[in-house]
């Protein structure tokens, strides 16, 4: 087993056997809910979590001096049953009923998010909606025969102009690169059920059919946990921890040890030193390139190299604290302004009255987007948290002087990159751990570098636990409402509406 530790660690129920317990890399939603069923049935789960601290991954909430913050906002809302009966089942009442207020901040003023049509042209004018109508109209009368980026399917869905105008700069601001360059399945996973179509139809229309279908980018109610995501996790893992399971927190993964049969073990490392865990099946939650990279002995380079070329945008959040009960009405806004920095700004208060200890004042999450690699992640705490009360008060949407205090948090890999390379970087590593790590899935967002919510990351983990149970489920199918595609679905054809033809094509289903 090498020399990197002494002995595997025996913990939990199945601490006899190993060959009974499921070892799971992460304890974000994807890790958690997966140790949730399993533990349900009666199976041995030891959960490793590299963060010393918080549990629920990117879906985590941070408390600074009695003020609490998200890492991006995390509404609870899901087409799919089994994971609405999960969160009624973990927190009961502790869920609240939130109104959906999002704008988009574009030259000074404030759009509806989503678009409502008689918003829209009340505040672009006269002449600039009737250059949209018209650009909208030259999209219709000769749309793209070849759907291959992010710019070619909102072009061809909602016409150049209003492309250019809500669209371009915020997602080349969160991406960091060229919506050109930004591959067609972003916005159809993103945005699949959204059109002009709908934009109209929804303005038309006062009340929404009963048993109608629900477009997930336009749902206008949700619920949330009265602490925010967090509670939802953290509560989930004492129950889990209740019911024998393990969960380690501020263990690194350094290596995974694998065997002609399988994987192993998994290596990591923490404030005790080196320790290992054997098991029986795995399930990995973490980024695909660090996966593979921690293999022992070490993947095929052809292997190497795909996950090698998998991207990740990173992401701060700088947290502001102002002596001001009251600051606007959203949940958060878009900024598309290109003047400042800033690319979202999240209103906690009014996500839940409980996430400040102090009614006197608001706490604002002011997200930027970078790479680890820029200049922006190095920044002293300090000076990132005075760019974001100058740059509140640039936009008109605060004043400096009453920000009194602030803080600053960074998470690396918060985005998986949709670039025009990362489906073929995918299917080569998916290919090589289907063949050579059969007791091993992947998992949630990085684990399966799928821009996805925290119910489609759930609902991964429950099927990765049915697996293990004897089932023979494709994680892969899993659409981005959380639902099951079924085997023999069309593979182009999600929530009703036909979905542009990705690079590559789309991988068959194993499942049935």
């Amino acid at each position: 087993m090498g020399q990197e530790f002494q002995k595997v660690e025996r913990v939990g129920r199945a601490a006899d056997d190993d060959s009974k317990r499921t070892v799971i890399i992460g304890a974000g939603p994807a890790g958690l809910t997966a140790a949730w069923e399993l533990t349900r049935n009666g199976r041995g789960a030891v959960v490793l979590e590299q963060d010393p601290t918080h549990v629920g991954g990117i879906a985590r909430t941070v408390t600074y001096k009695g003020f609490r913050f998200d890492i991006g906002g995390h509404r609870f809302f899901s087409k799919n049953a089994d994971i609405e009966k999960l969160w009624a089942e973990i927190l009961g009442d502790r869920m609240i009923e939130r109104d959906r207020l999002s704008r988009i901040y574009y030259r000074g003023r404030f759009f509806k998010y989503p678009l409502e049509t008689l918003n829209v042209l009340e505040n672009l004018g006269v002449a600039e909606s009737i250059t949209c109508m018209f650009s909208y109209a030259a999209a219709r009368l000769k749309p793209k025969r070849e759907i291959k980026s992010f710019e070619d399917w909102v072009v061809d869905a909602f016409g150049r102009r209003l492309y250019e105008i809500f669209f371009r700069s915020y997602t080349e601001k969160v991406w960091g690169i060229p919506c050109s360059e930004i591959s067609a399945d972003w916005a159809a996973q993103r945005i699949k059920d959204l059109s002009v179509g709908a934009l109209v139809k929804r303005a038309l229309t006062f009340r929404k059919k009963a048993g109608g279908p629900v477009i997930k980018t336009l749902i206008d109610r949700f619920r949330y946990p009265a602490h925010g995501p967090g509670e939802m996790w953290e509560t989930l893992t004492k129950k889990i921890e209740e019911r024998g399971a393990v969960v380690r927190m501020g263990e690194s993964v350094t290596s995974i040890k694998r065997a002609a049969a399988g994987v192993v073990s998994v290596v990591t490392t923490g404030a005790n030193g080196p320790r290992g865990y054997a098991g029986g099946t795995f399930i990995s939650t973490m980024p695909i390139r660090e996966l593979v990279g921690a293999l022992d002995p070490a993947a095929p380079s052809a292997v190497v190299a795909a996950a090698n070329r998998l991207k990740y945008r990173d992401f701060i959040t700088v947290a502001l604290i102002i002596d001001q009960p009251d600051m606007f009405p959203d949940n958060w806004i878009y900024i598309h302004e290109p003047g400042v920095k800033v690319g979202r700004i999240q209103n906690f208060k009014n996500w839940s009255p409980a996430m400040v200890p102090d009614q006197r004042y608001t706490v604002l999450g002011l997200e930027y987007f970078c790479f680890d690699s820029d200049s922006m992640w190095a920044t002293p705490d300090a000076e990132l948290v005075a760019m974001g009360a100058r740059e509140l008060a640039q936009l008109g949407l605060g004043d400096a002087a009453k920000v009194v205090d602030g803080t600053v948090v960074r998470q690396r890999a918060a985005y998986p990159v949709y670039d025009g390379h990362y489906r073929d970087a995918v299917e080569v590593v998916r290919g090589f751990m289907e063949r050579e790590l059969p007791n091993l899935q992947l998992a949630g967002r990085n684990g399966m570098h799928k821009y996805n919510n925290q119910d489609h990351a759930m609902m991964t983990g429950l099927m990765a636990a049915w697996n293990i149970m004897g089932g023979s489920y494709d994680l892969w199918r899993v659409n981005g409402d959380a639902l099951y595609l079924e085997a023999g679905a069309a593979g182009d054809e999600e929530g009703g509406r036909m979905v542009p033809r990705p690079l590559t094509s789309e991988p068959s289903s194993k499942a049935a």
